[in-house]
């Protein structure tokens, strides 16, 4: 229930405070000039609450967002190592457009015109903004709200789960034609950067990220046993990766020259830091007239030469290390695997076409007493598979023909009763 007390200061001025109470709920208090605004406020929180509406706490009256941004910052972010610089510059960009705001005051619709301010602007290369750039956004700021909901208790709900995110793209699928990876090919191996070849044969070998084989190191290598561990990858989950054929003899090859002043599989000019390919792999594209294609296109390149071959999505996701199949299969490597699915069993089909002899379909004749002789012998030319129904129709038509020209037709058989023309094949 409310409770609404008058206090009066030392120059003689009123005022009246509200405090609402209800049991497991926090209480809530205002202060207001007026008698009549403080009932009104008392009634409207008292519905607010026993209806489990969004209303604006104290904790939400205290903080702002830079308050959320500053401590998510420097207590969450550094629990996130591998995206706490991206999502540390994103913060900051929240921070700058709607930082003043307390969280009471930030509603779905400041931040839906935020969302709108940042997709037309430009990056800092004057291009305009994906729709992906949009979601992430979204994402880190959301992050940001649900740990005050749920850890600090600053406010009731996440605005941002009311805003509608951009709708972003179809997934990216370029994967090389047969000419083109030729072409890549002898280009890297023509390039100054003699672990340029290795590296991209191994990217299409094995469809690890770029990030994963650059800081590889040769603990991390099993030549004998052919696979390589991974221990740092996107997912956080520790792998393994096969690796036969051309890849394998290169690393061997690569092993007999290492250096010994370094432990990576693919040092650079300084030993503890591995080996720079951004301008090595835009001269090898341009070498070779490649056009739209990213080093982790090789990604791709590894699903979809599998999809081609008739691999399952298993088989695909165990490969690139996906923790959910949904990651395999985008629209292009879908069809591919549908082609080969589709041409797997269509060429069974016809297999069995050509195995099989086409059989002409005979109709029942007129039944005539006809001898021992004559049975087995027309069993002996109908082959040994028949339908019991396609038996009997071919020996009625065969003794039916048979007594026309001997010219002792006796009687006319009135059919063969249950028999069915759909019954399986059967062995004599």
């Amino acid at each position: 229930m409310a409770n609404i007390e008058k206090r009066t200061t030392k120059d003689g001025k009123s005022h009246y405070r509200v405090l609402v109470r209800l049991k497991g709920f926090p209480p809530q208090s205002a202060t207001f000039e007026r008698i009549t605004d403080a009932k009104n406020w008392a009634t409207n929180t008292e519905s607010a609450i026993r209806e489990n509406r969004h209303f604006k706490t104290n904790e939400a009256r205290k903080h702002t967002l830079t308050d959320v941004i500053d401590r998510y910052i420097e207590n969450i972010l550094p629990t996130k190592p591998k995206s706490a610089d991206v999502q540390e510059g994103q913060l900051k960009w929240w921070k700058a457009q709607i930082g003043a705001y307390t969280l009471c005051d930030v509603t779905p619709a400041m931040i839906g015109e935020c969302r709108d301010k940042l997709l037309k602007g430009k990056t800092n290369k004057g291009t305009k903004r994906a729709p992906a750039t949009g979601v992430r956004y979204l994402a880190a700021l959301s992050h940001a709200f649900s740990v005050a909901v749920n850890e600090w208790g600053w406010l009731e709900d996440n605005p941002v789960r009311k805003v509608k995110k951009p709708v972003e793209s179809r997934g990216r699928v370029r994967f090389l034609s047969d000419d083109e990876r030729k072409r890549l090919l002898d280009a890297c191996k023509e390039n100054s950067n003699k672990l340029l070849y290795p590296i991209v044969v191994l990217a299409i070998s094995s469809g690890m990220r770029y990030s994963e084989m650059i800081n590889l190191t040769w603990k991390d290598v099993d030549l004998e046993k052919q696979f390589i561990i991974l221990h740092e990858t996107k997912n956080g989950e520790r792998r393994n990766v096969p690796i036969a054929g051309h890849a394998l003899e290169l690393l061997k090859c690569l092993k007999k020259v290492r250096r010994i002043d370094t432990i990576l599989l693919f040092p650079g000019n300084a030993t503890q830091k591995p080996t720079t390919l951004r301008r090595h792999w835009k001269l090898v594209l341009s070498k070779a007239g490649i056009e739209n294609f990213r080093f982790h296109d090789l990604r791709h390149c590894t699903a979809s030469y599998l999809a081609m071959n008739g691999a399952t999505t298993v088989d695909i996701a165990g490969v690139l290390g996906h923790k959910t199949l949904s990651m395999v299969t985008p629209n292009r490597q879908r069809e591919l695997m549908r082609q080969s699915y589709y041409l797997g069993a269509v060429s069974t089909i016809t297999g069995r076409l050509r195995e099989q002899k086409v059989q002409t379909p005979i109709t029942p004749g007129a039944l005539v007493p006809i001898k021992a002789g004559l049975i087995k012998k027309a069993m002996s030319d109908m082959g040994p598979t028949r339908t019991v129904h396609s038996r009997k129709s071919y020996i009625n038509s065969h003794a039916y023909t048979k007594g026309q020209q001997d010219g002792q037709q006796v009687g006319i058989n009135k059919g063969i009763s249950g028999s069915n023309p759909a019954q399986k094949t059967i062995p004599r």
